[in-house]
């Protein structure tokens, strides 16, 4: 990006403040080239070169940052992130004793260092623009892309429910759909109740001012192999009719966590034009609670045809994926990606920072487990196990959208969403938490994207 606003720039030259980057094992080396006041105040500030650590010393007639790093010669994510978050605003350059030493993957932590959630605060602080330059300026507009990508799932995550119902949605999409010139069709309210029966069954509580809908894009030459994302919009979880206790309500903004994934994830494929024909689902509804909510021990007809027992309806997710798997599978994809704030059991079994993946295909999961781990945005993959398919047995109806027993609540989730997949596509399901519950550098508590850059990066090596 050549923005002069833009986080980061160019190196041509331009007058910066440097940072050095020390590893521990290099610190005594890089002590001796410094001066004795310097050396004075790197001890009295009990620098010890590890990893998030910085100190600021006097250089020439200005100063300089000195930061300590796991590794110099491979750089994280996010080990430039706490220095963008703490310095002041300004121009900054990486330099070091060898010749080209970059920011590299430092980059994107170095953005995201910086986001702030201040929608709401009339006293938001602004810092000012924290500028990172870079002697790689091909890598600039991929990174900030990412970063972009990530800071929009964080906004819509953050934001509350009243702000971020189905509408909003609808309109993020709308967004997409102006910028990148694709094709938008939504299906709202009693329309639904045909051909979405179940997106229309948990939603149509809420009324009017809130009313369910089915966000559909599609974009790309339909020469291209298809691909479809699709992304859980429960705006606001009340638990329905199996209301939640009041603790268990309060994060509930960010049940739509999957359509923000979704949302961010067809936003880099547009914008790097991936050779895709891409086709983005958002079902998205308030799970609230009035006289016509749908009920325990109800049977809803999905759009597959699948009848579903209501054993719980606080299970209001995959039914709305159900409905919306099945209109992906109708386009006869080559592959689909899914992303759901869909079980407390993921929690339990991967605690936040892991979204738990489940793919039919093994060699699916092996490119995505290694696109996460090569850009620090891990997953753990949890089995589709053939054997729990029978706790989702009915006695009444084709399937029950609650399992017994208690055991394995995020396999027996992903099962009921293979139900609805049709056979023999490639699909991949990210059971994630969309939030972050303590803050660390880069990555503050809230909003939060996990499993985006893993997708992100597999569907480029699969199609780029």
């Amino acid at each position: 990006m050549s923005d002069k606003n833009a986080l980061i720039q160019p190196d041509r030259g331009q007058q910066a403040i440097s940072i050095h980057l020390v590893e521990k094992d290099g610190l005594e080396k890089f002590t001796k080239g410094l001066t004795v006041p310097q050396r004075a105040l790197l001890e009295a500030a009990r620098f010890t070169a590890s990893a998030g650590d910085h100190v600021i010393l006097p250089e020439g007639e200005g100063w300089c940052a000195v930061a300590g790093v796991a590794d110099a010669a491979t750089l994280s994510p996010w080990c430039l992130a706490k220095l963008a978050e703490k310095l002041p605003a300004g121009t900054y350059r990486r330099v070091d004793p060898n010749p080209g030493a970059e920011p590299g993957a430092a980059m994107l932590g170095w953005i995201l260092g910086q986001y702030a959630f201040d929608r709401y605060k009339a006293d938001a602080e602004d810092q000012g623009p924290r500028v990172l330059l870079t002697g790689e300026p091909a890598r600039i507009d991929a990174v900030t892309a990412e970063a972009e990508a990530v800071m929009l799932v964080r906004d819509l995550v953050n934001t509350p429910a009243e702000d971020m119902g189905p509408a909003q949605l609808e309109a993020e999409a709308e967004a997409l759909h102006k910028a990148f010139r694709a094709v938008i069709r939504v299906t709202r309210g009693d329309a639904l109740e045909r051909d979405f029966p179940m997106v229309h069954a948990v939603g149509r509580a809420a009324g009017r001012s809130h009313a369910p809908r089915l966000i559909e894009l599609e974009w790309g030459d339909p020469k291209h192999p298809r691909v479809a994302i699709v992304g859980k919009g429960v705006c606001f979880d009340s638990g329905g009719l199996d209301i939640k206790p009041s603790s268990g309500m309060l994060l509930m903004k960010k049940d739509m966590g999957g359509a923000a994934h979704a949302l961010a994830l067809a936003r880099l494929v547009m914008s790097a034009n991936l050779p895709v024909r891409l086709h983005v689902l958002v079902p998205a509804v308030e799970n609230a609670i009035s006289g016509n909510s749908f009920r325990p021990g109800d049977v809803l007809r999905s759009r597959a045809g699948i009848t579903v027992e209501i054993g719980n309806t606080d299970a209001e997710g995959r039914l709305i994926l159900g409905d919306a798997l099945t209109r992906a599978g109708e386009e006869k994809p080559d592959f689909i990606v899914d992303f759901a704030t869909l079980t407390g059991a993921a929690r339990v079994a991967v605690g936040p920072d892991l979204p738990a993946l489940f793919t039919r295909e093994d060699a699916t999961a092996d490119a995505l487990l290694a696109a996460g781990k090569a850009v620090d945005d891990p997953c753990w993959r949890l089995p589709l196990h053939e054997g729990y398919r029978e706790y989702l047995k009915s006695d009444v109806a084709d399937i029950n959208n609650a399992g017994t027993g208690g055991f394995a609540g995020a396999s027996t989730a992903a099962l009921f969403l293979d139900r609805f997949v049709p056979a023999g596509v490639d699909w991949a399901h990210f059971d994630t938490f969309a939030w972050r519950p303590a803050a660390k550098p880069g990555r503050p508590k809230g909003g939060e994207a996990l499993g985006l850059r893993a997708a992100w990066h597999m569907l480029k090596q699969r199609y780029g």
